[in-house]
């Protein structure tokens, strides 16, 4: 028997690992495909909210934020492409990538949601970010996502111009920070068990079949 699960992927735009998790997330629910069915809803996290527009040089931010040395962050790039490869994606982050605000994508996102599109606008999001190291702050940028995810410019750019879902992406910021999220990527799943960081897709799949044979004991 199949067993549904409710997965609540909190995340943001920005951060590297958790296309390493979306990626090793879907991965395995493919290789569980027939035992678990998951519903997905991409939840708002900023790791950055007080990023300006300008943005900021990835490498220069994550020195001042951590402490990271040039040799550290090099081998953290050298490992997130492997690991990105790994999934199925291509990272291509480099010296010269920047680091932006995400608020808007998580807007857009949410509305994404409304039309049952935030998986493929997640991924256009991602690409944009770290394939083609665009500027995912930018509306244009956006829409352009937007559209590759199958959704329309007009409607998209609407809501861009708007300040429409600030307030529901706030709420729901607070919301998952209140459960405990205080990094991500996190993966929670039917509301009760929580999967961290861009774990590989071997990891997840052990994870999920774990989760679904409680969650099927439990219903029993």
């Amino acid at each position: 028997m199949t067993q549904r699960l409710h997965i609540d992927f909190v995340s943001d735009v920005a951060c590297p690992w958790c296309v390493v998790g979306l990626y090793g997330l879907q991965e395995a629910l493919r290789r569980t495909d027939g035992q678990i069915q998951a519903d997905i809803h991409f939840q708002p996290f900023e790791l950055n909210p007080t990023m300006g527009p300008e943005g900021q040089n990835v490498d220069e931010h994550i020195a001042q934020k951590y402490g990271a040395g040039a040799q550290q962050l090099e081998a953290s790039r050298k490992m997130l492409r492997e690991r990105a490869a790994g999934v199925g994606f291509e990272f291509n982050q480099n010296l010269q990538s920047r680091i932006y605000n995400t608020f808007d994508a998580h807007r857009l996102l949410h509305w994404a949601g409304t039309k049952n599109r935030q998986l493929e606008l997640k991924r256009e999001l991602f690409r944009a970010n770290f394939t083609d190291n665009a500027d995912v702050s930018d509306p244009e940028i956006l829409t352009a996502a937007a559209v590759a995810a199958g959704l329309d410019a007009n409607e998209a750019r609407d809501v861009l111009r708007s300040q429409r879902y600030a307030e529901d992406v706030r709420k729901a910021e607070q919301l998952w920070q209140s459960r405990g999220i205080q990094a991500v990527p996190g993966m929670v799943i039917n509301g009760k068990w929580l999967i961290s960081g861009g774990q590989p897709p071997e990891a997840i799949e052990q994870a999920l079949r774990n989760i679904a044979a409680t969650a099927s004991g439990q219903a029993s």
